[in-house]
C-alpha cells in the first residue's frame, strides 16, 4: 500500500521545532520560560489546557503531598538498593518508578475511577456501589484507610482544607469532595476508615477533570522527587550492594 509520509510518523499536538524556534502547544518556549511554573507546565504539556494560579496551586499541593512515604515503600527501597549497585542516578529513578503498579502506586487512579463511577451512577446509590467495589477489591475501598496511619493520614486534612477554600472561591465545583466525604461516612460505621493520600489527591484530580490514567502518571512524577532524593542520599553514603536485609540476617529455607 501507500507508504506513510515520514512527516506524519510522529505527528503530534505537543511540540513544533524549526531552526531557531521551539513551540510547545503553539506557544514559543521563550514565552513560557520564567512565566509558567513547573506545575502549570506539567498540566499544559499533558492536557493542552492552561490552569489559572488558584487551580495550579491545588494541583501543586497534590504533587507536594505525595513526594515520599519512606524507605519501607518498595519503590524507594528498590531505588536505594539500585543506587548501591553502581548504576547511574537515572537508572535508580527508573527502578523506583517501575515498582509503582496497581497495588503500590495505583490507588489514586482507582479512587479517581471510583469517584467518577459514583458521580455517574448517582450518590444516592452509594451503598450499592460501595458493596460492589468491596466485592471486586477483597473488601478494600481505594483511597480509604492506611496500614500505617490508622487514626488518619496527616496529609488529608490539609489537602481537603485547600479544596474547601477553592470551592468557596468558586474555582472548582466541589461535587467530588462531597463524594469523598460521603464515602468516608458510609464505610466508617464501627471504626473510622479515614480518607488517605490517594483518596485526597484523587479528589483534587477529579475536581480538575484529570483522566484517571494521567492522574497515575502525575503521581509518578510526584513520587519520583522522593525517589531522586533517596537515591542521591544513598549514593552519598557509599554503601555497596545493599540488599533487602542486613548482611547477618538469615532467611528461612522451606524446601526439602
Amino acid at each position: 500500500g501507500n507508504m506513510t509520509d515520514v512527516s506524519e510518523w510522529w505527528s503530534n499536538e505537543i511540540i513544533e521545532i524549526e531552526q531557531g524556534s521551539i513551540s510547545l502547544r503553539g506557544v514559543p518556549i521563550e514565552n513560557l520560560i520564567g512565566e509558567k511554573s513547573f506545575t502549570e507546565m506539567i498540566w499544559f504539556m499533558t492536557t493542552g489546557n492552561k490552569l489559572n494560579k488558584k487551580k495550579s496551586h491545588l494541583l501543586e499541593a497534590a504533587l507536594v503531598a505525595a513526594v515520599d512515604h519512606g524507605p519501607q515503600a518498595p519503590s524507594i527501597a528498590a531505588a536505594r538498593m539500585s543506587a548501591t549497585c553502581g548504576v547511574d542516578i537515572n537508572n535508580s529513578l527508573a527502578t523506583g518508578i517501575n515498582m509503582l503498579g496497581d497495588i503500590h502506586g495505583g490507588a489514586g487512579q482507582q479512587a479517581l475511577e471510583f469517584y467518577i463511577d459514583i458521580q455517574k451512577k448517582g450518590i444516592e446509590n452509594l451503598n450499592e456501589i460501595i458493596k460492589d467495589c468491596k466485592k471486586l477489591n477483597n473488601g478494600f475501598i481505594p483511597g480509604f484507610g492506611h496500614r500505617f496511619h490508622k487514626l488518619g493520614d496527616p496529609r488529608t486534612p490539609r489537602l481537603l482544607n485547600l479544596v474547601d477554600n477553592a470551592v468557596k472561591d468558586g474555582e472548582i465545583g466541589g461535587k467530588f469532595v462531597k463524594i469523598g466525604r460521603q464515602i468516608e461516612k458510609e464505610i466508617s460505621n464501627k471504626k473510622i476508615i479515614p480518607m488517605n493520600i490517594d483518596g485526597a489527591t484523587a479528589v483534587i484530580y477529579a475536581e480538575l477533570g484529570c483522566p484517571p490514567p494521567l492522574a497515575r502518571g502525575l503521581f509518578c512524577l510526584s513520587r519520583s522527587v522522593g525517589i531522586l532524593a533517596h537515591a542521591w542520599e544513598q549514593m552519598q553514603q557509599g554503601e555497596r550492594i545493599k540488599g533487602p536485609t542486613p548482611p547477618n540476617y538469615k532467611w528461612d529455607y522451606k524446601g526439602k
